[in-house]
């Protein structure tokens, strides 16, 4: 069986958070959304759980973090190709997402980023393997 990944993110507002991402395309798992939650399928492995703030607390005791000001984590995303980054996080920003950090293009490797709209971080990376490799060969 493949590992699967269940990030757990809290929200202000799930309506909005659900909107920004349907607006990129993707889709919820009606099983687990409700008023409180949403899970949103980022692939056949890899799901956020987009929860309410005040249902995050349930598992949590720590203080949430104010994403506007701190950084939590940066979630990174693997994309089929250069084109595929620039959709995604031209998107994103469409969307109603926040710009982050500078583009990174290395030949071989190419990334952008974004804010959601809850400011958690999201990179969005494509790099051909075998380029990088003979690239990196010699070090």
């Amino acid at each position: 069986m493949s590992q699967m990944i269940f990030l757990n993110l809290p929200v202000k507002d799930l309506e909005t958070s659900k909107a920004f991402w349907n607006k990129l395309g993707y889709s919820f798992n009606p099983q687990f959304t409700d008023e409180n939650a949403a899970c949103l399928v980022i692939s056949d492995t890899i799901f956020a759980m987009l929860l309410t703030e005040q249902r995050f607390k349930d598992f949590t005791k720590k203080e949430i973090t104010d994403a506007t000001t701190s950084t939590e984590a940066i979630f990174a995303l693997s994309a089929e190709n250069r084109e595929a980054v620039d959709t995604l996080v031209d998107g994103a920003l469409a969307a109603g997402g926040f710009p982050s950090g500078e583009t990174q293009d290395f030949g071989f490797m190419y990334g952008r980023a974004f804010q959601d709209v809850d400011h958690h971080n999201w990179e969005v990376m494509w790099m051909d393997v075998e380029a990088m490799q003979e690239a990196t060969a010699g070090e």
